[in-house]
């Protein structure tokens, strides 16, 4: 029973550390359109790890593999245990292959070490005795220092001082008092306590709900998932009293924000030149009122070329760029505790998304009119040449007859006329055979006019000449 109690215990509280870890690594990856869904499954290819990583620490990790097969997944999340370790940070039995194979107990480790480190490592408080503490020791003086004197409340821990809720509520309180009203508190209702706390903190402070009041409400709270949220507390609000220097923070809030609104407008002003080109190129991609020549379609394709090479190589910068501006306007929001800006409907990442989804469709179809026109025309000049040389020997051809026929017009003696018998008869041999060859060129020329040849009044009056 005991053993069975043991593993209940440390199935909840691994349930609420999976939680409260999801949360927390969302609260970061949210702001670069990233989000983790189930921690034991979504690590394991290390892409959103190398990413949070790059977040927290401000650095570059490196280029990060694309590839699904295992061993592609293990080389990421090596590249991510490899930059922690050069951060000195110990990570005692923890490989890549358990990440990869979705290890819960060592992914929740993983986790909460790279929270002590870039998180809970920093802080640094003096005692009374002018000794400098650890962090975790430091985050709790923190708290005991900052919840002094309020009714009810008495910070000892990281578990049993938070569940009734009065504790988060004095903290926020004490640096925010027209945000709580705490004289209306009761310890007997821990649940609304706990509500109002974490929902204040989010709504007024931007702080992520990283913990459900039912999670902290119970006889043994899990002290890490509450540690973490905690440390958000602490780095909010020591912030705000490193910013609270008078008309300095003022001028700063009021630069900031005419920056954020300056930005919005930048945004907007290059999403709406990014659309309106996108719209005009699909409508001339759109086109196929194309040159009825040979040498009007090869211009055509080499603007084709152009516009591939030239023109629109710059939008496509400009189209990732515009990414970076609204994430660098969104951050900035984050920095000012303002509420997230979306631009307006028709001008998201996604409506850019979908109206260049549509130019590289337009710009496809075009090519392969271009294609199949060019090669049209190409076949008409080859046949329009075919014509001409046949129409030439078909000339030629009735000049010698015409020639013949004068010669037998002249004959008197019966040599002569015998001759010209035979002539006659090689003539009409000759005008069979011709036939066939007359019949070649009025079927050129009809299929020169069926394919609307731009040449095609040269073409019939040779053929009336003839």
């Amino acid at each position: 029973m005991a053993n069975s109690r043991i593993k209940e215990l440390q199935g909840e509280r691994e349930s609420v550390q999976k939680k409260t870890f999801t949360k927390w690594m969302n609260s970061f990856l949210d702001k670069v359109n990233l989000h983790v869904d189930d921690l034991f499954t979504d690590l394991s290819d290390g892409r959103l790890l190398i990413r949070l990583l790059e977040i927290l620490s401000g650095e570059r990790i490196g280029q990060i593999g694309r590839g699904r097969l295992r061993i592609n997944k293990i080389e990421n999340v090596g590249k991510a245990i490899s930059f922690l370790q050069q951060k000195k940070v110990n990570l005692e039995n923890i490989g890549a292959e358990d990440i990869v194979d979705g290890n819960p107990r060592l992914i929740l480790g993983l986790i909460w070490t790279i929270i002590l480190r870039f998180e809970i490592q920093d802080i640094q408080l003096e005692d009374e005795s002018m000794e400098m503490r650890s962090a975790k020791e430091a985050l709790l003086l923190w708290c005991q220092r900052k919840t002094a004197g309020y009714p009810g409340v008495r910070v000892t821990d990281f578990h049993s001082s938070w569940k009734d809720g009065l504790a988060f509520n004095a903290l926020i309180h004490k640096h925010r008092p027209d945000l709580i009203d705490f004289g209306s508190l009761r310890a007997g209702a821990p649940l609304v306590n706990l509500n109002n706390a974490f929902d204040v903190a989010e709504k007024c402070l931007g702080i992520s709900k990283l913990l459900d009041a039912e999670d902290v409400n119970v006889p043994h709270p899990d002290d890490k998932s509450i540690m973490t949220y905690l440390v958000s507390y602490y780095h909010y609000f020591s912030k705000m009293k490193a910013e609270e220097t008078g008309g300095r923070r003022l001028n700063k809030i009021v630069g900031i924000m005419v920056d954020i609104e300056n930005m919005k407008e930048e945004y907007d002003r290059l999403c709406s030149n990014l659309l309106d080109w996108i719209e005009r190129t699909v409508v001339a991609l759109s086109d196929r009122e194309f040159s009825n020549s040979l040498g009007g379609m090869q211009k055509l394709m080499a603007d084709f070329k152009t516009y591939r090479t030239v023109e629109k190589p710059p939008k496509y910068t400009e189209r990732g760029n515009l990414e970076v501006h609204l994430f660098n306007v969104q951050t900035k929001l984050r920095a000012a505790r303002q509420k997230t800006w979306y631009p307006p409907e028709g001008k998201l990442v996604s409506d850019i998304n979908k109206a260049w989804v549509r130019l590289e469709a337009a710009e496809h179809e075009r090519e392969v009119a271009l294609r199949k026109e060019l090669m049209r025309q190409e076949r008409l000049e080859q046949l329009a040449d075919k014509f001409s040389r046949k129409a030439s020997l078909r000339k030629l051809w009735l000049g010698d007859m015409s020639s013949v026929l004068d010669k037998l017009d002249r004959g008197q003696d019966v040599h002569a006329v015998d001759a010209a018998l035979k002539r006659h008869e090689a003539i009409s041999t000759e005008v069979n055979a011709g036939g066939s060859r007359i019949q070649v060129i009025r079927d050129l020329s009809q299929e020169l006019s069926q394919e609307r040849y731009h040449a095609l009044p040269s073409v019939q009056t040779r053929v009336e000449d003839d």
